[in-house]
Parts: C-alpha cells; sequence; structure tokens
C-alpha cells in the first residue's frame, strides 16, 4: 500500500500556462545561444540553474557561474512577470485529488525544480502549504538537495519529511521525463508519467515508468492507492 505520493509541481499539479518552459528558453537565449526544443525537453524538471549552464553549453556558449547567475535572475524575472500576468490554477480535480489521498491515510509532498524563492510564492498564491492546517503533507525545493532530478534526494528528502522508510511504498509522479527518472531512482514503488504538461504518452516511451496517466487527477483510482476493503 502506498504510504507517499510525491508530486511535481509546475505541469503536474499546477498549470501555469507553460510560463516555466518560456522562461527557461528566454534566459538561455539572452546569453546569444540557440535552445533546440529537443534540449528544452531534456531540461525541463530540473534544477534550473543546472538546466541554464546545460543548455548554454549544449547551444555553444560557456556556462560561467557569473553567466548561470545573471540568466537564473533573468528567469525569475520572466516568470514572475508571466505569474503576474496570468495567475496560475491548480490543476482540474488536483485539489481535491489531493484532499482524498489524506483522507485515506496517504501523505502528499510536492517536490520542485524551483528554488525557494520561486516556489513557495506560487504555493502561497494558490492557498496551498505544509503548514497547520495546509493541504499537502511536505514541500521540497532545489534549495535543499545536493542535485536536482534525475537524482533522488527530493523523494527522499520528502519521505524523510513525512516519516516513509520504504521506498517501495512511495508513489512519484511527474509531467516530464526525469521526473519519472528520478522516481525509480529513488527507488518508488510506482512510478507515475501524467500528460498534463508538454509531453505526450509517446514522450515517455523507453522511459521508466509503470503508469502513465492523463492527469494527477487519475491516481486515486490506481489499485495501488485504493482504500483496503
Amino acid at each position: 500500500m502506498i504510504e507517499l505520493v510525491a508530486l511535481d509541481m509546475a505541469g503536474t499539479t499546477i498549470d501555469e500556462g507553460g510560463a516555466v518552459y518560456r522562461a527557461l528558453r528566454t534566459a538561455v537565449e539572452r546569453t546569444g545561444v540557440p535552445v533546440a526544443d529537443a534540449d528544452l525537453q531534456t531540461w525541463m524538471g530540473t534544477d534550473k540553474r543546472e538546466a541554464i549552464a546545460a543548455l548554454v553549453r549544449l547551444g555553444g556558449g560557456t556556462p560561467t557561474p557569473e553567466l548561470v547567475e545573471e540568466g537564473y535572475a533573468a528567469f525569475r524575472e520572466f516568470l514572475r512577470e508571466a505569474y503576474r500576468t496570468t495567475p496560475p490554477q491548480a490543476i482540474a480535480g488536483v485539489e481535491e485529488t489531493l484532499a482524498e489521498l489524506r483522507r485515506r491515510g496517504i501523505k502528499v509532498a510536492l517536490t520542485t525544480g524551483f528554488s525557494d524563492d520561486v516556489a513557495y510564492p506560487l504555493l502561497e498564491s494558490l492557498g496551498w502549504s505544509a503548514g497547520e492546517g495546509g493541504n499537502l503533507d511536505a514541500v521540497v525545493t532545489s534549495d535543499e538537495v545536493p542535485r536536482g532530478r534525475p537524482a533522488p534526494h527530493m523523494i527522499h528528502r520528502a519521505m524523510e519529511r513525512t516519516g516513509v522508510i520504504d521506498t517501495r511504498r512511495v508513489l512519484a509522479a511527474g509531467d516530464t521525463v526525469v521526473d519519472v527518472e528520478a522516481g525509480t531512482n529513488a527507488g518508488a514503488g510506482v512510478v507515475v508519467g501524467v500528460l498534463t504538461g508538454e509531453l505526450t504518452r509517446a514522450d515517455f516511451d523507453g522511459h521508466p515508468y509503470t503508469h502513465v496517466l492523463d492527469s494527477v487527477a487519475d491516481i486515486p483510482s490506481l489499485p495501488e492507492v485504493r482504500p483496503a476493503g
């Protein structure tokens, strides 16, 4: 039986209109290098500083620490303006799903490639939190771990926060390839790709997962999370 569901944020639980994709592309292209669509897809869901450095390198540039920090500042500013213009919203059915999972006694954590200064204002705008009376049991950002996805550290940190000790009792879900890779690397018993982001079902082919679902809202129907009896 699953004890913890660890979910990605943007594109998985939160609809932010693809602003992260646009912000990342803008941040890298302002350095003067092109960004290939395939490379952008590969690095979505990862720590954003790591993504900027990798995309600059792939575009033929030199990702010095100064350049990466300048790119990250541009990424944050673009994202802040995009969210101000078009406020993010919960993906349909997700809030009900979070409540239902917790009603069944399953802990719910969000993990994200965002840093604290991006993630927490985004959650606050939705009224989501892991504080007292909140709708989550844990939030883990890229600031809290030595490596972002596809490393397993954020999922393992969520396990620490929620008191779950058996990785086989974890369900990890996200809308990018690195989300399912991180779930597999963490030893999660159930690894779910969801189609509410930019990827199609075919994009997950050849990558490690146990299920591909239309949405996080479909998770409560999985046999692994159904209540006993």
